[in-house]
């Protein structure tokens, strides 16, 4: 994966950089709050400017080549960006929904791959991989596609009337470039195959490995993921300080069951014993009033999570984005929601930051897709407003 070039590509990168709706109509939710925006001790104001001038974008990503990544779906586009959000280049995709980048700074996009099967015109998503250095320099307008996985040829050979119909849904990277996609679909399930709603493992050359199952309860749950609409590792820029030691990874659920007893948000460990290893969830967070009002699994804070992503700054901040309370939520690495308060603050409860509501202010987001975090910046692509927002706390200004 181009060892050769790694460092001056990014040195160079440094230098330059000085959806539709899938699980069906927007959900009545009048029955969440979003979170009150008011004068705090801490909270986030925008930074100009505002990335404008797109359709659709439905997902944002700060890369290892420290640069930026939209994808506007509507125009089937990536597009990267400085850090001073200047636009350099961009790339067409078919179906373009949603983009990560591995340490070898290939992207993986997803999107979708037209086809023919019995004379019949299919379309299935699939997974595109770009290369975008040339000659130790980042170039996403010259990235050629070095592969393009399929669903669901990549792990079977055979196809129902249920595939086309399967959707992925995001794409989160580990350490040595191998990566998880979540995806949702019809298909409940059978003895020799997964379920359409999992979580599924691909290596570093793009090979399919093997679906996610998940110990609970001391029993090996199959069908674990119910609707997984979001997902990351902790594997996150920068590129020299990334945790590449972790395979555990948090995803967010979207089913439309307004059920509150169940946890839209949850961490599933990858641990390894004596006796092999294995996926398991992570105990849901436990509320304590004393330390923060909120945690990252109070089930009714959210309907429709649709982007996560860890701070790899150290700080291990978890930022959550919902398409339905039009919100992002920000966290503490132990999931406590909210951040430590300034010097001198009167309390040491956490403050809530966590801002929000309908509408098309600079702190009001219309479906908000996705978010990403560099350098004490938050970017939030607020899909159907068509821009991408950028935040920062009042307390990281010097």
């Amino acid at each position: 994966m181009k060892p050769a070039y790694l460092f001056a590509i990014v040195l160079s990168a440094m230098f330059w950089a000085s959806c539709d709706k899938y699980f069906g109509d927007k959900t009545d939710t009048d029955f969440l709050t979003p979170p009150d925006f008011s004068q705090r001790p801490a909270f986030y104001v925008p930074v100009q400017p505002v990335l404008a001038g797109l359709q659709k974008p439905t997902d944002v990503v700060y890369g290892f080549d420290e640069l930026i990544y939209v994808v506007d779906s509507a125009a089937e586009l990536v597009i990267s960006y400085d850090q001073s959000g200047r636009q350099l280049s961009r790339f067409r995709v078919p179906g373009a929904k949603k983009v990560a980048q591995d340490r070898a700074l290939d992207l993986l996009v997803l999107g979708h791959k037209d086809t023919v099967i019995n004379n019949s015109n299919q379309r299935f998503d699939a997974v595109y991989r770009l290369d975008i250095t040339h000659g130790g320099v980042v170039n996403l307008g010259a990235a050629q596609i070095t592969n393009t996985l399929v669903h669901p040829f990549y792990y079977k050979n055979t196809f129902s009337s249920t595939d086309a119909s399967t959707r992925f849904t995001d794409i989160a990277v580990y350490g040595d470039n191998s990566y998880y996609v979540s995806r949702t679909g019809e298909f409940p399930g059978s003895p020799g195959l997964p379920p359409d709603d999992a979580v599924i493992f691909f290596n570093e050359n793009d090979v399919y490995q093997s679906p996610v199952f998940v110990n609970s309860q001391g029993r090996l749950v199959r069908d674990f993921f119910k609707v997984p609409s979001a997902i990351t590792t902790f594997m996150q820029p920068p590129q020299i300080s990334a945790q590449a030691f972790s395979r555990n990874f948090i995803y967010c659920s979207s089913p439309q069951e307004r059920n509150t007893n169940e946890f839209r948000i949850r961490t599933i460990e990858y641990v390894i014993t004596e006796n092999g290893a294995s996926y398991g969830p992570v105990a849901p967070v436990q509320r304590d009033t004393s330390t923060s009002s909120g945690t990252i699994s109070d089930s009714e804070k959210y309907f429709n999570p649709t982007g996560i992503t860890v701070a790899g700054d150290g700080t291990n901040y978890i930022f959550v984005v919902d398409a339905d309370t039009d919100s992002l939520y920000q966290f503490s690495g132990n999931g406590l929601e909210g951040v430590n308060p300034p010097a001198g603050a009167a309390s040491d409860k956490n403050i809530i930051v966590s801002f929000g509501g309908t509408g098309n202010g600079l702190t009001q987001f219309n479906r908000p897709s996705a978010v990403a975090y560099a350098n004490e910046i938050v970017y939030v692509a607020d899909r159907d407003n068509g821009r991408v927002l950028r935040f920062r706390l009042t307390t990281d200004f010097d």
